[in-house]
């Protein structure tokens, strides 16, 4: 019984010598190779890192099916908060705000109409630009004007809706009828034929659509992203060397009360988010 009492006791004197040496230093490594880091064990983001805010977003017309997604969408992302959505001309809005009106975010067709508010301190930061586009002609599903190019737009006693000088769509539309008069195949004097044809000015692209889609009117130059959101109409393919890239920018107003909020939402909106809900209604990536 002593011997063996003996030769426990000389085992454990072993053990406790090994530990002495390595075999803490071993233990520890154990215990810190099995213990969670910070990288595996935070959670990912749910959403934007912004205060939850209520969200004014005045957007151009031609934004409207992507923003009433957006809306959906990011309100999932960022609980807590609410986005209203107002949409118009461009033009329309930029003034809206010049005047005082609630806003925190102006999305506008252009790069013209963010650049304003910038210029005269109404902006809270740059101007961003989120989204492309490009121009087409439609018609009502029906023709009945029979358009068949662009240069038919000049043919005596067509009508064609347009909008106000102000709305960025017509900025676009003069260049590519500009653009178009210089073509090969199109009429002597297309650009003063295709003014003296306008019948009607609205006050943004979407209610040119809505009168084509009536049949009030023979044709119209768009966006192709409206032509692409209407069942209503068909579209008349431009020449791609005529037709006019659309830049698409945003801007937080500076009266916001929500500043944060507002620009979490404009990158959130601008980035691979809202990158994919844009591209999904025929947007283009910004250039």
């Amino acid at each position: 019984m002593t011997s063996r009492l003996a030769a426990f006791v000389s085992v454990l004197l072993l053990v406790l010598a090994a530990c002495s040496g390595g075999g803490a230093s071993a233990l520890a490594s154990i215990a810190t190779s099995t213990a969670p880091t910070a990288a595996t064990s935070a959670a990912p983001s749910a959403g934007p890192a912004a205060p939850p805010a209520a969200l004014t977003i005045l957007g151009a017309a031609s934004l409207k099916g992507v923003l009433d997604r957006v809306k959906t969408a990011y309100e999932a992302a960022s609980p807590g908060t609410t986005l209203t959505i107002s949409t118009d001309s461009s033009a329309t809005l930029e003034t809206q705000i010049e005047q005082g009106a609630p806003a925190d975010v102006l999305l506008s067709a252009d790069t013209t109409n963010p650049k304003k508010l910038v210029d005269m301190g109404l902006a809270d930061g740059a101007a961003v630009n989120f989204a492309g586009n490009k121009l087409t002609v439609i018609v009502p599903t029906a023709n009945p004007a029979g358009i068949k190019t662009p240069a038919d737009l000049a043919r005596t006693g067509v009508k064609v809706i347009a909008a106000g000088d102000a709305v960025p769509i017509t900025k676009y539309a003069t260049q590519l009828v500009a653009n178009l008069a210089k073509a090969s195949g199109y009429p002597a004097g297309f650009a003063a034929k295709y003014i003296s044809n306008i019948a009607s000015k609205e006050d943004n692209v979407q209610a040119i659509v809505a009168k084509i889609e009536l049949g009030e009117g023979d044709a119209g130059i768009v966006y192709v992203t409206d032509a692409k959101a209407s069942t209503k109409v068909t579209p008349v393919d431009v020449p791609g060397t005529a037709n006019v890239p659309a830049t698409y920018a945003g801007v937080v107003v500076k009266a916001s009360k929500n500043a944060a909020a507002a620009h979490a939402f404009l990158t959130w909106f601008g980035g691979p988010d809202g990158q994919a809900i844009l591209s999904t209604f025929g947007f283009l990536p910004p250039s």
